[in-house]
């Protein structure tokens, strides 16, 4: 979402991409089938990675997403930044707190201020949010650009409320963050016995049914190519969040993808969610269970309101939220850099 998405965008505006991933859609599956990291197959991926690192010099700029080595020191960066190879380095989450918070005090002594330093060395930081901006100056970036999350707002179609059978509750993520729901599983249960809705929740595992007893649960299984077509079927989209460090940097991105579709929101007031909703007034902010409860009670059982906060979202996203928006943004800051530009 902050880079491949962008690159027809770029090469249609004359900057050439060259892609290189560090980790591939197998470790990837690896990870979300067993929970785990191969070793042998991440040293493989790293050794790779250090091979490609030759050709650095045919570029204009070095696009980096966190860090071009999790886990090591910033020696390349460093090395970059001593022979006048500019980088971009980008954040959508608050990616330091997996050194300077890090359970393991090795971790925290060695690499704690890590990602402080190539943020340092970066020609320029591009930063979802206030709170990766805010890192940013403190670790004294030279140069920093607040880009948000985007979607292409052409994959997602906004549909008026009247057009769904039955009352959804709808979330959008993955197995690492399914535990938000769980969390306010109380307010949930509430909610379905009152308004006959049912919950819709794309990206799960089976397993958190357990965790809801008593809920009407339709898991579904993401896909890129479904994502959008699910997330319309949705009355509300949901996104809870606990009020952490690790959260604060999250950049709002299901509530993007509901607000492309015209659904409103309910979220957690945590980092970029209360930007995103107060600014936008496409949804509601809720912390208790009674507000959480209370809050999507209000949203289901008025299909104007649904209608009045799923076009403020939609305009949001077509104003600010969208890949065609932020695309011209992103190339000039490229262009930018590749001239020398760092202020």
């Amino acid at each position: 979402m902050r880079a491949i998405q962008y690159s027809q965008k770029l090469r249609a505006q004359d900057i050439d991409v060259e892609i290189n991933n560090l980790f591939d859609d197998q470790y990837l599956k690896t990870l979300y089938s067993f929970g785990k990291k191969r070793f042998v197959c991440t040293a493989f991926l790293y050794f790779k990675r250090l091979l490609s690192l030759r050709a650095v010099f045919r570029y204009d700029v070095i696009w980096i997403e966190y860090e071009v080595f999790p886990y090591f020191p910033a020696f390349v960066e460093r090395l970059l930044r001593l022979f006048g190879k500019p980088y971009v380095v980008d954040y959508d989450d608050a990616v330091f707190h997996n050194y300077d918070r890090s359970g393991n005090r090795l971790i925290r002594a060695l690499l704690g201020n890590k990602i402080d330093a190539v943020m340092r060395n970066a020609a320029c930081v591009v930063a979802g949010n206030e709170y990766l901006a805010l890192r940013a100056r403190k670790a004294g970036a030279r140069r920093i650009e607040r880009i948000p999350t985007v979607v292409d707002r052409e994959r997602y179609q906004s549909v008026k409320p009247d057009q769904r059978k039955k009352p959804v509750i709808g979330w959008i993520g993955s197995p690492s963050t399914q535990r938000y729901i769980v969390d306010i599983r109380d307010a949930l249960k509430r909610v379905c016995d009152e308004t006959g809705a049912c919950l819709l929740l794309v990206g799960a595992t089976d397993s958190v049914r357990e965790q809801l007893p008593g809920i009407p649960v339709d898991v579904v299984r993401w896909t890129e190519e479904s994502e959008a077509a699910l997330v319309a079927q949705m009355n509300v989209g949901m996104m809870p969040l606990e009020d952490g460090p690790w959260e604060k940097g999250k950049c709002g991105y299901k509530l993007i993808q509901y607000m492309a579709c015209g659904v409103p929101v309910v979220a957690s007031p945590v980092g970029v969610n209360v930007e995103i909703v107060n600014e936008n007034h496409c949804g509601q902010l809720a912390e208790s269970v009674t507000e959480w409860a209370e809050a999507l009670t209000g949203i289901l059982r008025s299909r104007p309101r649904q209608s009045e906060l799923g076009m403020a979202g939609r305009k949001a996203v077509e104003q600010k939220y969208s890949l065609q928006v932020q695309a011209p943004v992103l190339a000039g800051i490229l262009r930018s850099v590749a001239q020398g530009g760092n202020s």
